[in-house]
């Protein structure tokens, strides 16, 4: 009764993280270009008054792009969100935000000073009640008006280029299945004419960062509408598992018993609708997805084309994925070899690493396995185990960052596919972040994983860890400073020693009167060194 009751409960909603904030979908926002809204605090656009930031340009990326997307200025996403808004809040310190009214990944507290770590776990780890509650809160999210985002209906063109704007109301939990959507749906060219071959969340290093950042927006959703500020993502380790463990009316929902394609009708996730899933449609409408209910959830694990994936991912696949070194390798698209993100995110072969996109590994092995919603792109999110799979997705990069510990400049800073070098924004969330923010330790955004977790260190251990990594990034070169010095040294010494053999070998008349032969040594080394 808990996972039902709480579908209906009435919450207080605050600020959430996301698309078009509904203070900006109007007009006048969309005319001037600009996206800065008050903060509650003080009245003042950003918090400005509070020093918690300040309505500024958007400073774009200059860097070149990969050659995937031969078009510009065809695509809303392109330069985001420079084609709604040019001017957005710029948040200080550990502020965060669409109007900085929020704190940082990782912070809490009224001035965003209080550090916080928060640990994701193992869903067959929950309790009952904790395992209930995680699927009360899903209901929740799915019945629950989304009260500061709205999604877009229409191209910027569409909207007359701001003066008809086009946006509708969503749910929370439907609001980030068309956030999914957004970013790696099709470009919409005009007439029938559409260009595949894009995808600002997928397909590129933007992958890692990109779902990273999605699911701690999710994650602080969940805690906003609940009031349960400590709830963190479970996950699902699917390693070596014979079959969907979480495909159960306890926890994902069960099999129907007449139809394999349906969901069981004793699990709550029977009665949702799915949105987004028919790309072919919109395309053929030159339209983008506006939320109508397009049937049940589908899912028939295991029954999928066997020879593309013939089971769940191995442990010795993901181990082989995570000794790769390279982040990102040749042309960072599906193509790549080689990269530990073309590995993970399942284009290539998991024991060689070479792609292969006849098959589909570790990632996409998962979705296509599960032979439903979660096997189309655009609409995987509609089913809620595609947060289950990306949190353990995400834990394998997190071991990764943790085993090789790379400084930002490894994630490509020019020349990937549009949408994914280092310093572009990601589509489609408004407050801004760049790839590269989230290109690091899952404890500096504040949270981490069961199986991963480590000794607590003190906090001088704590201080001394970024100087020491620093150091061991750049220890070839310390070592052959250390060999260079080494030889000026000795080469410095030779000159010493024979320019003290020539004083010696001088005439006193000669020598300076006012000063001793000891002191005349001293500045002829000074002089030397």
């Amino acid at each position: 009764m808990l996972v039902y009751a709480m579908g209906f409960l009435l919450v207080i909603f605050q600020p959430s993280t996301g698309q078009f904030p509904r203070v900006c979908a109007n007009t006048r926002s969309l005319l001037r270009k600009e996206c800065c809204p008050p903060w509650d605090g003080d009245g003042s656009p950003c918090g400005e008054l509070s020093s918690r930031g300040s309505c500024q340009n958007i400073l774009l990326s200059q860097a070149p792009l990969g050659p995937q997307f031969p078009f510009s200025g065809v695509d809303d996403r392109e330069n985001w969100p420079s084609v709604f808004y040019n001017r957005t809040c710029k948040c200080e310190g550990n502020f965060m935000g669409f109007n900085c009214g929020e704190c940082k990944f990782g912070f809490s507290g009224l001035n965003c000073t209080e550090k916080q770590l928060k640990t994701r776990r193992n869903i067959f780890q929950l309790t009952t009640s904790e395992k209930d509650k995680f699927l009360a809160y899903l209901n929740l999210a799915k019945n629950t008006l989304n009260q500061d985002y709205v999604i877009a209906t229409g191209t910027y063109t569409q909207m007359n280029n701001g003066s008809n704007p086009m946006f509708r109301n969503i749910n929370v939990y439907d609001f980030f299945v068309w956030m999914h959507y957004y970013a790696s749906r099709d470009t919409l060219l005009g007439g029938s004419n559409v260009w595949l071959d894009i995808d600002f969340a997928h397909e590129a290093p933007g992958f890692l960062p990109w779902h990273r950042a999605f699911l701690l927006m999710w994650e602080r959703e969940i805690q906003k509408i609940t009031g349960d500020e400590n709830f963190t993502i479970p996950y699902w380790d699917w390693r070596d598992a014979e079959d969907c463990a979480v495909c159960t009316d306890e926890y994902m929902g069960g099999r129907h018993p007449t139809n394999p394609d349906l969901l069981s009708p004793a699990s709550i996730f029977s009665s949702w609708q799915v949105i987004c899933t028919r790309s072919e449609e919109y395309n053929s409408r030159q339209a983008l997805c506006d939320t109508t209910s397009e049937g049940p959830i589908l899912r028939n694990p295991g029954n999928n084309d066997k020879s593309r994936t013939p089971r769940l991912p191995s442990s010795a696949e993901v181990e082989f994925c995570l000794s790769l070194t390279q982040y990102e390798s040749g042309s960072m698209d599906k193509m790549a070899n080689y990269s530990f993100r073309n590995t993970l995110e399942g284009f290539a072969d998991p024991r060689t690493a070479i792609s292969n996109i006849s098959q589909s590994g570790l990632h996409n092995a998962l979705h296509i396995y599960m032979n439903g919603s979660m096997s189309q792109v655009q609409g995987s999110a509609n089913d809620p185990i595609f947060v289950l799979h990306h949190a353990f997705v995400d834990s394998i990069f997190e071991q990764w960052l943790r085993r090789h510990r790379p400084m930002l400049e490894v994630y490509p800073a020019a020349n990937a596919p549009i949408g994914h070098n280092r310093e572009n924004y990601m589509v489609p969330f408004i407050p801004l972040y760049r790839n590269g923010e989230f290109f690091k330790s899952s404890r500096e955004l504040g949270y981490d994983y069961e199986y991963l977790q480590e000794p607590a260190l003190n906090s001088f251990q704590e201080f001394l860890i970024p100087y020491l990594e620093q150091a061991r990034q750049i220890w070839a070169w310390l070592v052959g400073a250390a060999v260079i010095g080494g030889i000026i040294t000795a080469l410095l010494k030779g000159l010493i020693l024979a320019c003290r053999k020539k004083t010696k070998g001088t005439s006193s008349e000669i020598q300076p009167l006012l000063i001793e032969s000891e002191d005349y040594n001293n500045i002829s080394y000074q002089s030397n060194f």
